[in-house]
């Protein structure tokens, strides 16, 4: 089992930055990806963000130039930078890890995000 904790979330004005952090412990593969998805109030959770073990990124389009996922030395956290918020970033902000080999997911709780307007 993983046990995934973020933090780092809350209420910042747009044009505003923020950064997330998450922590995992337990069951962690050496090779895996962890990653930040998000769900707006009345919409599907999406991803915002993915990184691998070996440091291979992908970044949805609406926040490409304005997000940054990056690890942590440990390689068991990850953080997302974000810049320039717009009020369409608000929502809950979700950590994701899959061991890669045994193609098993794990989910954190959520952090809350609001830009206002």
């Amino acid at each position: 089992q993983v046990q995934l904790v973020e933090s780092g979330g809350g209420l910042v004005q747009a044009g505003g930055s923020l950064r997330l952090s998450c922590a995992a412990s337990g069951s962690v593969a050496s090779r895996n990806s962890m990653a930040w998805y998000r769900q707006a109030p009345g919409k599907q959770r999406e991803l915002v963000a993915a990184i691998t073990t070996g440091g291979v990124r992908n970044y949805a389009d609406s926040v490409q130039g304005r997000f940054t996922i990056s690890r942590g030395d440990a390689k068991n956290t990850v953080f997302l930078e974000m810049n320039s918020l717009k009020s369409e970033d608000t929502g809950v902000y979700y950590c994701y890890l899959r061991n890669t080999f045994a193609q098993t997911i794990f989910w954190g709780q959520g952090t809350q995000v609001t830009v206002s307007s």
